[in-house]
């Protein structure tokens, strides 16, 4: 209830100064609010390619400005949800007076804005694909007040349109956002784009083995876990890659891309030393790393959707899967919609990856599926709705 007020009240002050620079008019500008920033990164970049003139502004949660570090120049960048008022205000302004909004995430602020008729606000969701629920089908949802119920949907009723990659993404939104069709804009996904640019690829891939030359000489498995509530200072491992090393280690080497948030961890690549390989950093995007991965494991998490089109294998660890069912809720069929094995223990992943137990034109169906509309021209298509008003 304390934490409603709270919000209540910073809300009402936000549509205070919002109504007030709305009383300016509209300049030439697009304002990504970001707490991710890949896709939003694809759209400027194309932005820049066709050499539109507008102003950019960014507002940033975290670290999510790291892709607009080398912009500084060009763009104008604020922490976004911060305790400087000066900082706020910019904020606000912005918000107020720019012809197109993109968001990458649940902003709160949404709640308290009543944008201009000719004002654009486009969700860039930062997942390709669902296989948590979320927003209104997001069992938690239930357990909140009336009050917090009613922001959610105030929230998603700001959602002008929101970008999909695929059909069944499309019925997922529908749901969980409380939208329509006519909502729904099926440009694909910007950050998509990567995977079908061969020639940066390859530059990746040779700075990757530049920096460290052991990880051209194995097979890679990437161990890519979803954050769960509570990790944050209490990361418990449930691989056994001490296991895996003594099973797996002569050909083959352990990459870990663990939540950069969690901070209280054993360090895995002191431990098993040339094994294990850390690449949790935010230094390194996570669709980079999937380039040099011949194994994906995963459980819950969003990244399978990128992954697909690279065509390889993926198995999916799910040692909690009926407690996570349960407390955090999943799409239903979830075993069946996955493109690999669903296991609970390491001696089944173990198996996997030495047998080669994997059904390749199931990823190739999972991935025409989910990536129906992101075609390597997903940022194109965006840009050209944006400005030119071409129909999607």
């Amino acid at each position: 209830m304390v934490k409603d007020i709270i919000i209540s009240l910073y809300l009402l002050l936000f549509k205070i100064f919002f109504n007030l620079f709305k009383l300016f008019p509209l300049k030439n500008k697009l304002t990504f609010v970001i707490s991710f920033g890949d896709n939003s990164k694809y759209v400027y970049d194309e932005i820049q390619r066709q050499k539109i003139p507008v102003e950019i502004v960014v507002l940033y949660k975290g670290s999510a400005n790291k892709y607009f570090k080398e912009e500084k120049k060009d763009i104008t960048i604020i922490p976004f949800e911060s305790v400087n008022i000066i900082f706020i205000l910019k904020s606000i302004f912005h918000l107020a007076t720019s012809k197109h909004i993109l968001i990458d995430n649940y902003f709160g602020f949404l709640a308290a804005t009543n944008f201009k008729s000719s004002v654009k606000c486009i969700q860039l969701w930062h997942a390709s694909g669902a296989l948590k629920k979320f927003g209104l089908e997001d069992m938690s949802v239930q357990k909140r007040s009336t009050i917090a119920q009613k922001r959610f949907l105030n929230v998603y009723s700001k959602f002008q349109k929101v970008i999909v990659g695929s059909d069944i993404m499309a019925d997922i939104f529908i749901k969980s956002f409380n939208l329509t069709n006519e909502n729904i804009l099926k440009t694909g996904i910007p950050r998509s784009d990567f995977f079908y640019n061969v020639t940066l690829q390859q530059e990746i891939i040779k700075r990757l083995y530049k920096e460290n030359d052991l990880l051209r000489y194995k097979k890679k498995i990437l161990y890519a876990p979803t954050y769960r509530d509570g990790q944050l200072n209490h990361f418990e491992m449930q691989l056994d890659i001490k296991k895996m090393q003594e099973e797996l280690g002569k050909d083959h080497i352990l990459i870990l891309r663990i939540h950069p948030s969690i901070k209280n961890r054993e360090d895995y690549s002191s431990i098993y030393p040339g094994f294990v390989f850390e690449y949790s950093s935010i230094k390194y995007d996570i669709n980079e790393i999937l380039l040099i991965a011949d194994y994906l494991i995963t459980d819950y998490s969003s990244i399978p959707y990128e992954f697909s089109l690279l065509k390889r294998p993926m198995i999916f660890f799910t040692y909690d899967l009926e407690k996570y069912k349960v407390e955090r809720g999943l799409t239903e069929n979830f075993e069946s919609m996955v493109p690999g094995p669903v296991v609970k223990q390491t001696s089944d992943v173990i198996n996997l990856i030495r047998e080669k137990q994997f059904n390749p034109k199931l990823i190739d169906q999972y991935a025409t599926v989910w990536n129906k509309y992101s075609t390597g021209n997903s940022s194109t298509k965006l840009v050209n709705y944006l400005f030119y008003n071409q129909n999607i």
